[in-house]
């Protein structure tokens, strides 16, 4: 689980490298509040600059920022000293381009639907419901980091994808 009672870094530090100012989403994991909700919406602009792909290459391009994320999440996290820091968002970037691949498949939808991955995801994010929290728990390193945020946002896109096809 993320650790929520740890010490604050000041901020300086935590741009000072490439690792953590990848990993804290370019400085949006430095909110006081929510840290999580600001770097997901960092997902916004990683899923405009992929959308244009096929969905396999989307799916590829979440793969390796999946696996590009293990590294510099795991990476920051080493450097802190702290297994989760909260201000780490680069797993929910990842998990909200996880969660908004079924847009691909119904291009006319609206910017409601984007409202609507952003709020699957953080729900199943914050609440983290089985089996989520079980491996959040059990998993640790960059790998652990990403994993709970990939299964939030697999969670995410498989409700909104029946929700699309209900509606279309």
């Amino acid at each position: 689980m993320t650790e929520s009672r740890q010490p604050r870094e000041p901020d300086a530090l935590i741009l000072s490298t490439p690792e953590h100012l990848i990993a804290f989403g370019f400085g949006t994991g430095l909110a006081r509040k929510a840290p999580g909700t600001f770097g997901t919406l960092v997902g916004l602009p990683f899923y405009f600059a992929l959308h244009a792909l096929p969905l396999p290459a989307y799916a590829l391009a979440c793969a390796l920022l999946f696996v590009f994320g293990c590294w510099i999440c795991g990476r920051s996290a080493h450097l802190l000293q702290v297994h989760d820091h909260g201000g780490i968002v680069f797993d929910e970037i990842v998990g909200f381009c996880i969660a908004a691949a079924p847009l691909l498949v119904y291009p006319a939808v609206s910017a409601w639907w984007l409202l609507a991955v952003f709020a699957l995801f953080r729900f199943f994010d914050v609440l983290k419901p089985w089996p989520i929290r079980y491996f959040d728990e059990k998993l640790h390193g960059g790998f652990g980091i990403m994993f709970d945020d990939a299964l939030a946002g697999l969670a995410s896109a498989l409700l909104l994808w029946a929700a699309l096809a209900l509606v279309s």
